[in-house]
């Protein structure tokens, strides 16, 4: 019997989509697994006590046409970092999801981007971070504020 063609683009092995007995990553916790962001490339560096490190190495697929990292990119490593902070705050205990987030895009920024974030303020529901990327010769290249909102696993 062979499987159906896969859907244009879903690179999920036939087996999993089959139903076996694939172990699927977690969807939550310290190790969550994000399709889009393991896609991307981001790997959390550390993640404690309300301040969290996320790094991204730019590849060609993720530049922008002056070859520098797209916007969309550069935000969602700003996301990710502030997301990673608000859950750290909390050890992983509960989810987020991004309410609002303001972004300042101060240069181009090109290889190994870095960023930072923190928690800075809110309670049991919101929680309030804020982020800086530094580019690989060290400047800023972004910085962002985001609301973020708690809610228990599924």
């Amino acid at each position: 019997m062979t499987a159906a063609p896969p859907p244009d683009g879903d690179r999920t092995p036939a087996r999993a989509r089959e139903g076996s007995s694939v172990t699927s990553p977690p969807k939550s916790g310290r190790d969550r697994h994000v399709p889009f962001i393991a896609h991307l490339g981001v790997v959390r560096e550390h993640a404690q006590d309300g301040q969290a490190r996320v790094v991204l190495d730019l590849r060609p697929e993720l530049l922008n046409n002056h070859a520098g990292g797209h916007g969309g990119v550069v935000m969602t490593l700003l996301d990710c970092a502030m997301a990673h902070a608000a859950l750290s705050k909390l050890d992983y205990a509960r989810e987020v999801v991004t309410v609002d987030m303001h972004v300042s895009f101060m240069r181009a920024s090109a290889g190994r981007l870095v960023a930072q974030a923190r928690v800075v303020g809110g309670g049991r529901s919101i929680c309030f971070c804020e982020a800086h990327i530094t580019a690989a010769d060290g400047s800023l290249a972004a910085q962002a504020m985001g609301t973020f909102r708690y809610r228990d696993p599924a």
